[in-house]
This record gives C-alpha cells, sequence and structure tokens, in this order.
C-alpha cells in the first residue's frame, strides 16, 4: 500500500495535478468572472465583425479571460501583459499577412516576431499569439480591416477585459485585479520563527492557505527562497574586509540608500566585536557620524564603494583608489 501511495503522489506530481487546491468558492468566481468577461467581449465584438470572424476575436480573448480571473495575480495576467501583448501581437499580425505572401510563413513569422517583442516590451501574454495568428488565418474581412484591426476590435477588447476583471475582482479582497491592489497581510511572525528555515511543504501550505491560483509551485518557491539566501550570504562583506579610509554603500535605493566612510578603526587582529567609528558621506543622514560592531558593519555593507566624478560606483575586486567624499551630496551610486 505505501508502495502504491508513493506511486501515486510521484505521477501526481509529475503532471502537476496538486499544484491547484485553491477552494470551490474562488473556482466559481472564477467562472463567473470568465463568464462576465466574455460576454463583454462578445458583445463588443458582433459590433465591429461577423461571425465566424467575431468567432477568432472571442477564442483568443477567452484565453486572456482564463488569466484574469483564473490567475489574477501571475505576471503573464497583469495589465501591460494583457494590453501590450495583445496590441503589439496585432500589429506584427496584421504586417506579416500584408507582406508575407506565403500561407506557411506568414502565421509563423507572425508567432515567432511577436513572442520576440512581448519578450523586449515586457508584455509577455500567451494569447497575444492567438491574436498575431488571427491577423494572419482568421479570414478575408480581419485582413481587409488591415491595421484597424489593431485598434478596434483589438484594443478595444483588452481594455473592456482588463476593466472588467478589475471592476469583478475588487469586491473580493484576496483577489483584487491588478496585483497592485492587493493589501499585504500583516505578519505575525515571532521573534523565534525569524532565524528558521522553511521547507517545501511550508511554502505549499502557504500557497494553499491564500486560496488564490498563482503561477508558481511549492517547489519552485523553495528553490527562489534557496536563492534569495545564498545570495544574502554571497553578497555580505567579511568584517576582515573592511578599512580604514574605505567607503560602503548598503544597496538601496531612493531615500533609503546611505554611504559611509569609516574614519577610525583598529587595524590589527581587530576582532568582529570590535568597534569603528564612521561618517554617513552620502544619502539618508548625511554628516552624522556612529559606531558600529565589525560584525554590524560588514552586515549593513553591501559591498565597498568609490566617487567617480559626480557618482558613487562600486568598487571591483583589486581596485585601488580610494576618494575623498567631501563633495558628496545629492550623489547617487550605480
Amino acid at each position: 500500500m505505501a508502495l502504491a501511495r508513493n506511486t501515486a503522489k510521484a505521477i501526481r506530481r509529475f503532471i502537476g495535478l496538486d499544484i491547484n487546491k485553491t477552494g470551490h468558492l474562488e473556482k466559481w468566481v472564477s467562472g463567473l468572472g470568465g463568464l462576465a468577461g466574455i460576454l463583454a467581449i462578445s458583445l463588443i465584438s458582433r459590433q465591429y465583425l461577423e461571425l465566424p470572424e467575431a468567432a477568432w476575436i472571442v477564442a483568443s480573448m477567452g484565453a486572456t479571460a482564463v488569466l484574469l480571473f483564473a490567475v489574477p495575480h501571475g505576471p503573464l495576467s497583469q495589465p501591460w501583459a494583457v494590453i501590450g501583448g495583445h496590441l503589439v501581437s496585432a500589429a506584427i499580425g496584421v504586417a506579416c499577412a500584408r507582406w508575407i505572401p506565403h500561407p506557411l510563413i506568414a502565421p509563423a513569422a507572425a508567432m515567432g516576431l511577436a513572442v520576440g517583442a512581448m519578450h523586449y516590451l515586457r508584455c509577455i501574454h500567451p494569447p497575444g499569439g492567438a491574436t498575431a495568428l488571427t491577423a494572419v488565418v482568421g479570414g478575408s474581412q480581419l485582413q481587409a480591416m488591415g491595421f484597424d484591426y489593431v485598434l478596434t476590435p483589438v484594443l478595444l477588447n483588452a481594455l473592456t477585459i482588463v476593466g472588467v476583471a478589475i471592476a469583478f475582482n475588487y469586491p473580493f479582497p484576496w483577489r483584487r485585479y491588478p496585483a497592485a491592489l492587493i493589501t499585504p497581510r500583516a505578519s505575525g511572525e515571532t521573534e523565534d520563527q525569524r532565524g528558521e528555515d522553511l521547507s517545501e511543504k511550508d511554502l505549499e501550505a502557504a500557497l494553499e492557505e491564500m486560496d488564490s491560483t498563482i503561477d508558481v509551485s511549492g517547489q519552485d518557491l523553495a528553490e527562489i527562497y534557496r536563492l534569495a539566501r545564498q545570495h544574502i550570504v554571497d553578497r555580505r562583506l567579511d568584517p576582515s574586509q573592511l578599512k580604514l579610509g574605505g567607503c560602503y554603500s548598503n544597496g538601496l535605493y531612493g531615500d533609503d540608500w546611505q554611504v559611509r566612510q569609516i574614519i577610525d578603526m583598529k587595524q590589527s587582529k581587530a576582532t568582529p566585536e570590535d568597534l569603528l567609528i564612521y561618517k554617513v558621506v552620502a544619502g539618508a543622514h548625511r554628516r552624522r557620524n556612529g559606531t558600529a560592531s565589525f560584525a554590524d558593519f560588514a552586515r549593513w555593507a553591501s559591498y565597498e564603494v568609490f566617487l567617480n566624478e559626480n557618482s558613487w560606483q562600486r568598487r571591483e575586486q583589486g581596485e585601488l583608489a580610494v576618494s575623498s567624499p567631501e563633495n558628496s551630496e545629492n550623489k547617487t551610486d550605480d
């Protein structure tokens, strides 16, 4: 029996059967959202196209509806992905239909170019591929529209379904769309819990508790978490690398960015617990002095920097310049 259970579990994991564990309410809300979105799209498409051409457009937007109402927080579902992905793909599809006469090369080129363009414009949206293909193989009425196809019905439909998704998902706080409207939940983490490592089962349990389809698995999150922890270790300075006169940045941005210069320290046989004195030479609290242990300063610092004309730049290993920071007000590091 144990062998059969393990085999069944391995098969479910291999085919991805256990990834979506949302509750019944989430499933019904997703379905009703898809109904509302496609109903609006169908009404608009019928105004500009007649069947069967309208059916091509509705099919393309049907795939978009799945993403917006079943996976509203996924990166492929966000407004720029939806609108930009459909627009650029529609324009490429029309261009290929018009200027590539070969019936096999035109749709293939439309798909390939659309995928590449969505990558570069950071608006990857899988249904955009269908929009590009529709412009090529969707029939004479669509081809006769030329680049008008990009605006009506494609842009109009994209704006409509995004608007429906925003309005429909808003009453449900856990699935508001776009993802920027989600209010982060307050952390109940205690001091004792902060140092504990997360397991893949912990991450999967957290995904299940969110009760929303997210386009990532517990295994993916575990790998992301491992890499993030490794990144912290890799970028951490060793206290023994700190040097008198050296300038160090915390690597943050905006109001949190800061550069500190070590102005006094023990230079021989220093231990991580020994104290050093630093001066803030750029960023928040400029001109203030402070003290910190070697270990605490190394944990704060992301990397050493130097002043190059008007900007703070990261010092690579082996570089030997030490610059004076006295005139560094309002500078930023790269």
